[in-house]
């Protein structure tokens, strides 16, 4: 996703689908316009917010969001978390390896670094690993697919069906229809921007020159190497 200062409106972006340093048509037909006096790190942090937040609107109906447990703890996750937070969820089991990473800081989370099976009535995993997220899952649960799978994993029937579970695709362009996908990201930027403190949004993002790119991908691919901000933003000139 690019961003770019709206030239129409002073203090709001403009978010495209188009790729990092190119150069950027304000008429996409998918372009997104941020609320006005949005910061560029909550634009960023709304954009992962509005992947849950259209996700988890096909969830709710069948879910009690009040103690869900989310796999992972990067951007995709932390949208997650920031979501039940503004759907009022009083505590979110985050379920993650990193030490302190920035998702503790929202309030109610819980982090968890190893939990009983079959502990939770919702799991939501942010990973692509689905497979794994049954284990905690309670009988008659439901189980939200956010993080978007590799081919190789595959989630087998037989259990699915004997444990009675309820297994949502999260995908936030399932019944894409632009105007409710506008609405669902000014929603998420105006919230983050009233209930959100400065040091949050400085934790969780980085900014990098786009300059260096090559070298902060290049470093991404190293084994625990990421930086500690889980979204990161390419400044380009």
């Amino acid at each position: 996703m690019n961003l770019t200062p709206d030239p129409e409106q002073t203090g709001a972006w403009l978010l495209a689908p188009v790729p990092h340093g190119a150069a950027f048509n304000p008429h996409h037909p998918s372009a997104l316009t941020t609320p006005p006096n949005t910061t560029l790190e909550i634009a960023a942090l709304a954009r992962f917010q509005q992947i849950a937040h259209l996700g988890m609107n096909k969830l709710a109906a069948d879910a009690e969001l009040h103690d869900a447990l989310v796999i992972g703890s990067g951007p995709v996750a932390l949208g997650c978390v920031l979501e039940l937070h503004r759907r009022g969820a009083q505590r979110v089991r985050v379920l993650t390896t990193r030490r302190d990473p920035p998702v503790a800081a929202v309030p109610g989370v819980v982090l968890v670094a190893a939990t009983d099976t079959h502990t939770a009535d919702v799991v939501i995993d942010a990973t692509g690993q689905p497979h794994r997220a049954t284990a905690w899952l309670n009988e008659g649960g439901v189980l939200g697919l956010l993080g978007t799978p590799n081919q190789a994993h595959r989630l087998a029937a037989l259990p699915m069906h004997r444990s009675g579970w309820t297994v949502h695709g999260m995908h936030e362009l399932a019944s894409y229809d632009h105007a409710h996908y506008r609405e669902a990201y000014a929603t998420c930027a105006r919230w983050l921007t009233s209930a959100v403190t400065p040091h949050l949004t400085t934790a969780c993002c980085r900014l990098v020159p786009g300059a260096h790119a090559p070298q902060l991908f290049e470093y991404l691919q190293r084994p625990h190497a990421r930086p500690t901000e889980p979204i990161l933003i390419l400044e380009w000139q």
